[in-house]
């Protein structure tokens, strides 16, 4: 059954079907997707940067990320294509994190659940009594 929604880019309600936009802004989006993929398709615009081909195309460069990210502009066709890392901006080809950062990350996980370990064997030790004896207490 058809369901109703707003579109996510120009807010209009529409009948949601295999997409998450309007037919008017999926038509923009082609339209944008041909003048990219023209552009990249000539043999001296080949080893363009991402930023090389908002310039000249003049289509949002979230758009042309986005177009990568669906693997519609394939980095092996277009080797200098890729987009920003979203943790520390070195361009990446693939994800959302570069290798440096997936690896950061993936080690203070491993630390992280490497101090919850300790902490939840520290807790299960059998608490000490808290009782205190005095040696020699009485005597003078």
């Amino acid at each position: 059954m058809a369901e109703i929604a707003n579109c996510t880019r120009c807010g209009n309600v529409f009948v949601k079907e295999l997409r998450d936009i309007c037919r008017d802004c999926y038509k923009e989006e082609e339209a944008a997707f041909k003048k990219v993929y023209e552009f990249l398709k000539q043999q001296k615009n080949r080893q363009a940067t991402l930023i090389e081909v908002v310039e000249a195309t003049g289509v949002d460069e979230t758009q042309v990320t986005k177009f990568i990210k669906e693997k519609r502009l394939r980095t092996s066709m277009f080797p200098k294509l890729g987009y920003p890392c979203e943790r520390c901006g070195t361009i990446i080809a693939t994800g959302k994190l570069c290798l440096n950062c997936s690896d950061e990350i993936h080690n203070e996980l491993n630390k992280l659940e490497e101090i919850e370990k300790v902490a939840e064997r520290n807790k299960e030790k059998k608490p000490k009594p808290n009782t205190y004896y005095a040696i020699n207490k009485h005597r003078r």
